[in-house]
């Protein structure tokens, strides 16, 4: 496991295109998710322990949000064949076990981790409703074996800025998780295999 920060990819950016396979062998392309009040773009993945430290807050803050006309997608980028927890088969299991109500979307060659900067899971993405990037960086402060609470705090602050008709706050904290798996070979010119202190 590499701790590794978010790349905070310029706010503004339109969100990159992609078409990808859920868990139910569906693609799901971007252009489907148009016309929501804002999109929830989150790359997570089942075995990083940053992902499972907030896994509950997950979902109840994407049920919450969903209802209130938030489009959420989660992609899983890593090499499965070097950890096979996150196949697309596992993912599957992990959506039923967890409640998820979202698309957890398969990025095998890792292309769509690369046109969002994607480092680290969990990394968030929230575009307003024109899908221009309005927030990147952490659900909140709380990490594993902290003793702050998970409450979504800092995601939940910038979608009710949206959703209010507002932009969120420009000063905006770096997601930290593990590193994206990588193939070999494949490692963006972005990835720090040092990763942060």
């Amino acid at each position: 496991m590499v701790r590794t920060a978010s790349t905070m990819l310029p706010l503004g950016t339109q969100a990159p295109a992609f078409s990808l396979p859920d868990t139910d062998g569906n693609l799901v392309q971007l252009s489907d998710l148009s016309g929501s009040r804002a999109l929830l773009v989150i790359f997570m993945c089942n075995h990083c322990p940053y992902v499972k430290h907030v896994a509950d807050q997950l979902k109840a803050l994407s049920d919450e949000y969903m209802s209130k006309g938030v489009s959420v997608v989660a992609i899983s980028s890593n090499d499965a064949v070097k950890y096979p927890e996150d196949s697309l088969e596992a993912m599957a299991t992990e959506k039923a076990e967890r409640g998820y109500a979202f698309a957890y979307l398969y990025d095998e060659s890792q292309q769509v981790a690369q046109d969002y900067a994607a480092a680290c899971t969990p990394d968030f993405y929230l575009f307003d409703s024109e899908q221009k990037l309005a927030y990147r960086g952490q659900l909140d402060s709380s990490r594993p074996n902290s003793d702050i609470p998970v409450t979504g705090q800092d995601l939940r602050a910038a979608m009710d800025a949206i959703l209010g008709g507002d932009h969120p706050a420009e000063q905006q904290t770096p997601s930290i998780g593990c590193n994206i798996k990588w193939k070999e070979g494949n490692e963006p010119k972005y990835f720090n295999p040092q990763g942060i202190a």
